[in-house]
């Protein structure tokens, strides 16, 4: 069983804001957005809209990932966000259709 990692992209509402979060487990940590059991930046701005995730079972790859896309400015996330999700749908509500591997829905961080 290969592990997979998750770089992604929470915004609120209002789009106002945007945070990018790393995790093993993707629903689970919407939950936890959406709960505001962990408390901190997502909770207190109420970033609970999944706009944006790619995914890799490279664990070094998604941290650098992450670390790079929190390093860009505000307008070249939007313009990720938009290339991918231009809607800016939040893709949480069909995270298990999302994350099944037979779906194309979802963008892949590629490994290496």
């Amino acid at each position: 069983m290969s592990n997979h990692y998750y770089v992604y992209i929470l915004t609120n509402p209002s789009h106002s804001s945007l945070y990018v979060g790393f995790t093993s487990n993707l629903t689970q940590r919407m939950d936890q957005h959406r709960s505001r059991s962990v408390p901190g930046f997502t909770g207190r701005y109420n970033l609970r809209q999944l706009v944006y995730f790619e995914e890799t079972s490279d664990v070094h790859a998604a941290l650098e990932r992450e670390k790079q896309l929190k390093g860009w400015r505000r307008s070249k996330k939007e313009r990720l966000i938009n290339l991918h999700n231009p809607a800016w749908v939040d893709l949480s509500l069909g995270t298990a259709e999302i994350l099944d591997p037979s779906t194309s829905a979802r963008s892949r961080l590629r490994s290496g």
